[in-house]
């Protein structure tokens, strides 16, 4: 029993090569299509990709966590090159972006081993905000985005980020409950 405690609160799970590399084309796929295909609602768009960004840190090991951070921007990119409309303000923010993504896999991941689902959820999602939140502020302080992006990098980005994180929360509890894990500690 304490051994298949120790594996079900390990990150990332334990899985084959092959179910690694399912989920990491899952996530991608979906993080990279999801803004190309929906552009807006932010909610719903930000919702999903960090669904994909939460699963990606249960399911998957670090090798993959720096392309999850990466897809989910070069998506909006796209979708802004392909679609339109294009604007120069995101490419300021796509270092920043990816870094508030990274900040949000690291953070959960690190605190997932000490405090379980819930609180690395609020707090990582809580980190994310705060980091692109800042870069928000100073960016239209110094006058380089209007004012829109407060919102945008604001309480947005928190919203979502909870939301894809209780969104995950709830796949990760069935997942675990149909391949017999005792996912009732999470």
């Amino acid at each position: 029993m304490n051994q298949e405690k120790d594996l079900a609160i390990s990150l990332p799970m334990q899985s084959s090569k092959l179910a690694q590399g399912l989920v990491f084309g899952a996530v991608s796929i979906a993080s990279f299509f999801v803004p190309i295909s929906l552009g807006h609602p932010q909610w719903l768009v930000g919702t999903i990709v960090n669904v994909c960004l939460f699963l990606g840190v249960i399911y998957l090991p670090k090798k993959y966590f720096i392309p999850l951070a990466i897809l989910p921007s070069l998506g909006v990119l796209a979708r802004g090159l392909v679609f339109g409309p294009f604007t120069w303000f995101l490419v300021y923010f796509l270092p920043f972006i990816w870094l508030g993504n990274l900040i949000l896999i690291l953070v959960f991941k690190n605190l997932f081993l000490r405090l379980h689902y819930v609180p690395s959820l609020i707090l990582s999602s809580v980190a994310k905000f705060l980091f692109l939140f800042v870069v928000a502020n100073l960016y239209f302080k110094f006058h380089i985005v209007p004012a829109l992006f407060l919102q945008t990098m604001g309480l947005n980005q928190l919203a979502t980020a909870l939301a894809g994180g209780l969104i995950s929360f709830l796949i990760f509890k069935l997942y675990g409950q149909f391949v017999g894990r005792d996912a009732r500690a999470y």
